[in-house]
């Protein structure tokens, strides 16, 4: 499918600008699909989409993965609706897959801070899975306040607030077909 993300830019006067593209997404989506297919032709990995952010991620991602695998979902939760990381972690929705000895994939919309991520990488360590590895959407490394490694990689992007393609501010903007920069 595709999409005018100007006419979405239009008529959206909160937005500032399209950071990345409805199609540039898409097939970054594809490359990270090869990529995951590549890695896991012989293992069946759980792919771990972190809601809600993760969902249209995870749906185009899944659909681009050849290699056989499971999806599961958590809800995390730090930013309590904010712009800004609160830095509290909850788990708002925990895994009903048993993970022990399987190959784990976090399926992430965007890396900030890395506090969440670390928590949960951690918490996922304690259920002994055989390896855990990381996809991001985005990934925000100037912000980065705690070391986290990310494996799977579709964009960096520079230190500002963004939205769409599952991404939201209050609850809003999750459904554009593409990554926007809210005006200040």
């Amino acid at each position: 499918m595709t999409y005018d993300d100007q006419d979405y830019l239009r008529r959206l006067p909160h937005l500032d600008r399209v950071l990345i593209g409805s199609a540039e997404l898409g097939l970054r989506v594809r490359e990270l699909g090869n990529e995951i297919s590549r890695d896991y032709r012989s293992s069946l990995p759980v792919l771990v989409c972190i809601l809600k952010g993760a969902y249209m991620f995870l749906s185009d991602l899944t659909r681009c993965v050849a290699a056989d695998h499971e999806i599961d979902f958590m809800a995390v939760s730090s930013y309590e609706g904010g712009t800004q990381s609160t830095g509290v972690v909850k788990i708002e929705k925990d895994l009903r897959t048993n993970i022990t000895d399987r190959d784990v994939i976090i399926v992430e919309d965007i890396v900030d801070s890395g506090l969440t991520l670390s928590h949960l990488v951690e918490l996922l360590h304690t259920r002994t899975p055989r390896s855990i590895r990381v996809c991001t959407l985005l990934d925000k490394a100037a912000a980065r306040q705690k070391d986290v490694r990310v494996d799977y990689r579709g964009f960096e992007i520079p230190k500002e607030f963004v939205v769409g393609y599952g991404l939201d501010y209050e609850e809003k903007y999750r459904n554009l077909p593409f990554i926007g920069v809210l005006r200040p």
